[in-house]
């Protein structure tokens, strides 16, 4: 199996949407308008396989000049397990190298996964305050929540 990992484009966005739409569903991932993708498509990074379909995702999102979030994880069924969210992941954190941030922020209910890419658990109350009402408040759990707060430094 062949997977490319490039950025997206505008017409990406019906078929990220319906990727993602379970997992939205559930309240394990957050939902995002389209105009919100578009707003930030740049953010992203798509994982396609080789006939081209979008197979999964994620995105960089920076808060300051020192802090990024990965956020929208996602990888399609079928996919899974074939370490395209590892390198999606990788792919940010690298971007986030690149932009010269300090720190990477992920919340996330599979800590484990982030634990094995260098991500260290912190306390939710140590996370920005603009982040948990621009985003967290989105959530149905808000404000119990069981996602788990990791960083790597960069």
């Amino acid at each position: 199996m062949s997977i490319t990992y490039k950025k997206p484009v505008l017409t990406d966005i019906p078929k990220m949407q319906s990727i993602i739409k379970k997992e939205v569903e559930e309240g394990i991932i957050l939902p995002r308008s389209d105009d919100e993708l578009a707003t930030n498509i740049r953010s992203y990074i798509v994982a396609t396989d080789e006939d081209g379909e979008i197979v999964g995702y994620c995105a960089l999102h920076i808060h300051s000049m020192r802090l990024g979030e990965i956020r929208s994880l996602i990888v399609k069924e079928g996919y899974r397990h074939k370490h395209i969210g590892r390198h999606l992941v990788e792919k940010s954190v690298e971007e986030g190298r690149q932009l010269r941030l300090k720190e990477v922020l992920v919340l996330t209910y599979v800590g484990d996964f982030f634990r094995r890419l260098g991500f260290q658990e912190i306390p939710k109350e140590s996370i920005p305050e603009h982040k948990i009402w621009a985003d967290c408040i989105k959530c149905k759990y808000f404000p119990v929540c069981n996602e788990i707060s990791l960083i790597k430094k960069l």
